[in-house]
């Protein structure tokens, strides 16, 4: 049987991940935001780790960090220049861009069962989508992807970056995170433009801590 400890363990890094380099003023509040979603965690299977994939992921949506400091916040593993996000959007474009499913809880959350989709690099983000429809899962928003490697760094590595179909403006977009000079960097690509080093990831489910049952 596994135990709550890997999982209590992996929660409690996450913590870590995220409130590093918040505002002094902020990092209680978020840990006191998150810490009922510490008990949802504790029921998450976690063996062990798989490339690519997570049994959890704690997130923080737009409402708790922007999305332009959470990409100052992130950086390729083994290097600390900060992610950015690209200058293609263009003015006000990222406040057009939500998510197309609803989010358990508007501040935090836990995504379950995530994919960074490797196995979609090559294939239109379109095509994508629907497959990941049809398996019963869903593709990651914005900030969820942000929160990945914050929490995660190594989830995002050359030839294995990710597009993020659970965010859209109402055009042909779709937001993606890949490296660039070296960093992380938020831009978009394309629906129905394939790119061989980029994938899309996806989730299993989300559950807040309010939630009834396991997750």
């Amino acid at each position: 049987m596994t135990t709550a400890a890997p999982a209590l363990e992996a929660f409690d890094r996450q913590v870590e991940a995220l409130v590093q380099g918040e505002p002094r003023e902020e990092t209680a509040a978020i840990r006191d935001l998150v810490a009922p979603l510490r008990e949802r965690a504790r029921r998450v299977a976690v063996g062990a780790q798989e490339d690519g994939k997570l049994p959890f992921l704690l997130v923080l949506t737009r409402e708790v960090v922007a999305i332009e400091a959470g990409m100052g916040r992130t950086a390729v593993a083994g290097r600390d220049t900060p992610g950015f996000v690209d200058r293609t959007f263009e003015e006000g474009a990222l406040e057009r861009f939500v998510a197309t499913l609803d989010l358990p809880d508007p501040r935090a959350y836990l995504l379950l069962d995530v994919e960074r989709g490797e196995e979609f690099c090559g294939v239109a983000p379109r095509d994508a989508l629907a497959e990941i429809s049809r398996r019963g899962r869903s593709p990651l928003t914005i900030e969820e992807g942000i929160s990945l490697i914050r929490v995660a760094p190594p989830m995002l590595e050359k030839n294995k970056c990710f597009s993020l179909g659970g965010s859209r403006c109402g055009d042909r977009r779709v937001p993606a995170l890949w490296i660039s000079n070296r960093t992380p960097k938020l831009g978009w690509c394309w629906e129905g433009n394939p790119h061989t080093w980029l994938g899309m990831a996806s989730a299993g489910g989300r559950v807040a801590a309010g939630n009834g049952g396991p997750p």
